[in-house]
């Protein structure tokens, strides 16, 4: 394997058969840039062709976030006004196409991309602690296609456009009875948590696993195929020329409120 410089990989730690991918970048709330997104990707490929490794655990290091999403700073630099291109904002690093159980251990916050991350994972287990949200209206971040439409499967409809259209933030709570997570403990019960999860998965047909998660895989497929179209240029294609793009993350790192006020509605 490569040396790492955005994650921690580690196989038969905790569980003999668990593979753990920790987001390493606790100063930035775990959040991701491209960098972490290909080490990520690595490292999935790793676990899903490791014929001893039953279950993989996404997580991110330390206790105040799962993972905060795009780094806002690699963003700006890939969004820049007039640059006229999306960043590759694919933050689900391979699980879906993985057939292997793929755990979410929420530690903290899991905003933005991170919250696809933990939705995209076919288990969720979440601390306390825990808040789940979306931001891109907020910061300018159109994330679009299938990313954003597999949340109708796992919350439904009405509670999918309510988390992504108005960025409201969800306690762990909150996310476990609207479906967004299996099952919420203690912060000082999450690995233990997570551990028995793995055990429980380990113990079941690893042929099976992968039969049921393809199965399940169907339920977004034509999703995935109809998001190859570019939604950005068919129905805003002055995005990231107008300032709007702009607007969003400048008021992030500024820490004020935005102001989209001046933009077409």
């Amino acid at each position: 394997m490569p040396d790492f410089q955005d994650i921690l990989y580690e196989k038969h730690g905790r569980v003999r058969g668990a593979a753990w991918i920790t987001i390493n970048r606790p100063e930035a709330m775990n959040s991701f840039t491209g960098q972490t997104l290909t080490e990520m990707a690595e490292a999935v490929a790793d676990a899903s062709a490791d014929p001893e490794v039953g279950v993989i655990v996404l997580t991110g290091a330390g206790d105040k976030a799962f993972c905060a999403g795009g780094d806002v700073r690699w963003l700006q630099a890939v969004q820049q006004e007039g640059a006229g291109e999306a960043a590759p904002m694919d933050p689900h690093a391979g699980i879906e196409d993985c057939l292997k159980p793929v755990i979410a251990r929420v530690n903290g916050y899991a905003v933005g991309g991170g919250n696809h991350l933990a939705y995209f994972s076919d288990f969720t287990i979440a601390s306390e602690n825990a808040t789940f949200m979306q931001v891109g209206p907020r910061v300018g971040s159109p994330a679009s296609g299938y990313q954003v439409a597999n949340l109708v499967h796992v919350v439904g409809a009405k509670k999918a456009k309510e988390m992504w259209m108005t960025t409201r933030r969800y306690s762990a709570r909150e996310a476990l009875e609207m479906g967004l997570v299996n099952a919420v403990v203690a912060q000082e019960d999450l690995d233990g948590e997570v551990d028995r999860w793995c055990e429980e998965l380990l113990q079941k047909s690893p042929s099976c696993l992968k039969i049921l998660k393809a199965s399940f895989n169907l339920a977004y497929k034509s999703m995935k195929e109809a998001s190859a179209r570019d939604w950005v240029q068919e129905i805003a294609p002055d995005f990231y020329t107008s300032g709007e793009a702009d607007e969003g993350k400048n008021a992030f790192l500024e820490r004020r409120e935005t102001d989209f006020s001046r933009f077409p509605r």
